[in-house]
């Protein structure tokens, strides 16, 4: 594994602007934002945490202020442990971060395999202030005055927010619905935990503390910001259509017509070479907004088709659809999320300019990865390539949360990055 930053006497710039500097700042310049990001693949979280602390924090540093964790659920058992110790070793103001079933950062993904991903930040100037939230205190979202007594951050307080939550004991949109409405427009991003299938768990953490239910949300102000790049990976088939009849997960019609019937009519649309890939690879698409006039690969929030029912030509999916909502069947493809990614990152670049992000947050669809793209490190490495070498953590989420349309949404099959941005100017 390639140690994180390169050493005082490589040269990785090539002559591109972008490419990461040759040495970070130096540690007497607190005025100045970074970040050190490493991913350690180990057997013991002992090793691990230890190689991840040597290679982003050094002696003469200060304590960051952040520190993002992502642990493999290998080390499950072992997490109460693990969060003490990283309180211990880096000294950091706040840690937050969640399990995975894999982990990833600075162009490496490890899937499945025991490993951890932390990043540090030393971020001047910067009001950093994490919620933990749990379904019991969803309701508080409703009530603006009340929100803040509880969580102490005022809507002018914050300017991002990333979002880490358990899928399992907490209603997710709910609490995305509520920061939407509090604090409209803002940046959100963050993941779902993930973990092996037997598991079906989920663990959040918050400084030196696990939770195995609810969210932890970190606000993110000052002189920063999130600027979020999110790259789809399924293309649309068939017609946009209006859903008429859903019972809870059930899709039962569309445009007054039987949902598997116009299901059967996507799947004509699409060549005879590629119906087999499409009939293997298929979900559903719901629009993320309905007023567009027209609809377009990524203006959909992707749910996964869990069943069929032959005899009510109905199918199960994963998540609530309702009557009058905008549908079209979607497929995964490989070629399309690459293409999609390179282009949202290309896309990133000409947005900032010259401003070089000060790292990055990757949160990166479970069902991408090897399954996917046949091979490890597509997402982590493209970014790394975009960024020249940016500073990068993250992990594998079960489902994704960015700015959908107009509004917060739960995304599937995408890998959603967080770019931060110091902007001192708007602050």
């Amino acid at each position: 594994m390639q140690d994180w930053p390169p050493s005082p006497d490589s040269d990785a710039s090539n002559g591109d602007p972008w490419a990461e500097p040759t040495h970070r700042p130096l540690m007497g310049d607190d005025d100045i934002p970074r970040a050190a990001a490493a991913v350690v693949e180990d057997a013991s979280w002992q090793s691990a945490l230890e190689r991840a602390v040597v290679q982003t924090i050094v002696p003469a540093d200060s304590p960051p202020d952040l520190v993002l964790l992502f642990a493999s659920t290998a080390y499950a058992d072992e997490y109460p442990a693990l969060l003490r110790e990283t309180r211990e070793r880096t000294c950091a103001g706040t840690i937050v971060g969640c399990s995975g079933s894999g982990v990833l950062g600075n162009g490496i993904e490890v899937e499945g395999r025991p490993a951890l991903s932390l990043i540090a930040f030393w971020l001047p100037g910067s009001t950093l202030r994490p919620v933990r939230l749990h379904q019991e205190l969803l309701g508080i979202l409703d009530e603006p005055a009340l929100w803040t007594s509880v969580s102490g951050v005022a809507p002018h307080e914050a300017r991002s927010w990333i979002v880490v939550a358990d899928p399992f004991r907490l209603d997710v949109q709910a609490l995305l619905d509520g920061l939407d409405a509090l604090y409209p427009g803002l940046p959100v991003i963050g993941g779902l935990t993930s973990s092996r299938r037997e598991q079906r768990r989920g663990w959040v953490f918050l400084d030196d503390h696990v939770y195995d239910e609810g969210a932890i949300a970190l606000a993110i102000g000052g002189p920063y910001r999130i600027l979020p790049v999110v790259s789809h990976g399924c293309d649309p088939i068939g017609e946009a259509w209006t859903v008429t009849g859903a019972e809870r997960t059930q899709l039962t019609s569309i445009s007054n017509r039987p949902a598997l019937d116009v299901l059967n009519d996507a799947l004509a649309s699409v060549p005879a070479a590629r119906r087999r890939h499409a009939t293997e690879n298929l979900v559903v698409g719901f629009a993320a907004d309905e007023y567009r006039d027209e609809f377009h690969r990524g203006d959909y929030l992707v749910r996964g088709v869990l069943g069929i029912d032959q005899e009510r030509g109905s199918m199960t999916i994963g998540g609530f659809p309702r009557v009058g909502q905008t549908v079209q069947f979607q497929v995964r493809d490989a070629d399309v999320a690459d293409i999609d990614l390179q282009q949202t990152l290309t896309e990133a670049r000409a947005i900032l300019g010259a401003h070089r992000p000060v790292a990055g947050v990757l949160f990166t669809c479970t069902v991408r990865g090897t399954a996917l793209f046949g091979s490890p490190n597509h997402d982590a490495a493209a970014v790394q390539a975009a960024f020249g070498g940016l500073p990068l953590a993250g992990t594998f989420a079960s489902a994704e949360i960015a700015p959908a349309g107009r509004h917060l949404g739960l995304q599937g099959f995408t890998a959603t990055l967080g770019l931060l941005i110091h902007d001192p100017v708007a602050s």
